[in-house]
């Protein structure tokens, strides 16, 4: 059987590669799935992509899928011709997964292309989760990617007022203001602190979603946080953040700095503020199907698998309009 692939042959360069597939064996818990779409995450990728991950080259990446079972294993739970949506895929035609990375998508009505978003928008909403925010309570959202979208959106259905996007964007701080952020701003104001403060009667923000991954957004985030805030760490800071005042900055006002990576999860039974990627992932699936949340806003390109090199060679520049690519595989 041929197999095409997404692979990332060395630093910073991405290609189509098909080759035959002999379809392996599958273990009782294991599903044989066929690719309908795949979500670039561009933060994450462009770090592998880049080398600075970790990990040797060649290799293959991949986020977020949706698919269809051709095959599965008599104890996976799943039956041929089932649409699920594949958590941690690869860029790839055919997968083996084990049913634990799977959840159904269940309304035949909800376009694929929407609910490929439910996995990074997973993880946009652990970020809210984990700051154990209170209806009324104001936040702050910086990083307005995908992940810091979702995570607006997701605040914004949570209560969370007032609820404020921050980002170097233009076009993303619109789009989070569409998503229901009350004000936006950009993290080079030199007046931020003292517009958030404004905008929050002087006290700063109750929680902070830090989505950038920018090491220094957490001196940043301090700056504006209320005494007893919270911060939650969901971004993927791949350098070391430069000196932090501790005492002034977290100890004296008594700031939690959380950290939110979407590993740290259970893996069966959910807690408060820490619900299992699976439960997130089918609670996103039933919010895109009631229209609650609008995911198709967010692609920015739909491309067939054999332009990869293109759009990962704009990844790698940094490409600000960049942001939701899927990979359509049918």
């Amino acid at each position: 059987m041929k197999r095409s692939v997404i692979v990332f042959t060395a630093p910073g360069k991405a290609e189509l590669q098909e080759s035959d597939w002999a379809i392996p064996e599958l273990r009782a818990d294991e599903v044989l799935l066929e690719t309908e779409c795949t979500l670039i995450s561009p933060g994450t990728e462009r770090a592998c992509l880049l080398g600075l991950a970790g990990g040797d080259f060649p290799k293959v990446l991949g986020y977020s899928a949706v698919a269809r079972v051709l095959d599965a294993g008599s104890e996976s739970g799943f039956h041929p011709g089932e649409r699920v949506a594949v958590y941690h895929s690869s860029h790839a035609s055919l997968l083996v997964k084990r049913a634990c990375d799977l959840v159904r998508v269940e309304e035949e009505t909800l376009s694929s292309h929407a609910a490929l978003f439910c996995i990074v928008g997973a993880m946009g909403l652990q970020g809210v989760r984990k700051a154990m925010p209170e209806f009324g309570e104001s936040m702050a959202v910086m990083g307005l990617g995908l992940l810091g979208l979702f995570a607006v959106r997701c605040a914004c259905l949570n209560g969370l007022f007032p609820l404020i996007g921050i980002d170097g964007n233009e076009k993303r701080r619109k789009l989070a203001e569409e998503f229901g952020a009350d004000a936006v701003f950009s993290p080079d104001d030199p007046e931020l602190c003292a517009k958030i403060r404004d905008r929050t009667r002087g006290e700063g923000v109750n929680c902070v979603v830090e989505v950038t991954g920018n090491p220094d957004a957490l001196n940043q985030a301090l700056d504006f946080t209320a005494r007893c805030g919270r911060v939650t760490l969901t971004g993927c800071s791949r350098t070391p953040t430069r000196e932090i005042d501790f005492y002034n900055q977290g100890h004296r006002p008594g700031i939690w700095i959380i950290g939110a990576h979407n590993m740290v999860r259970p893996q069966h039974e959910r807690r408060p503020g820490y619900w299992t990627m699976r439960e997130d992932m089918a609670l996103l699936l039933r919010l895109f199907s009631a229209g609650r949340i609008r995911p198709e806003r967010l692609i920015t390109d739909l491309a067939r698998p054999a332009e990869a090199p293109r759009l990962f060679a704009r990844l790698v520049n940094g490409d600000p309009d960049l942001l939701g690519v899927i990979f359509d595989w049918k």
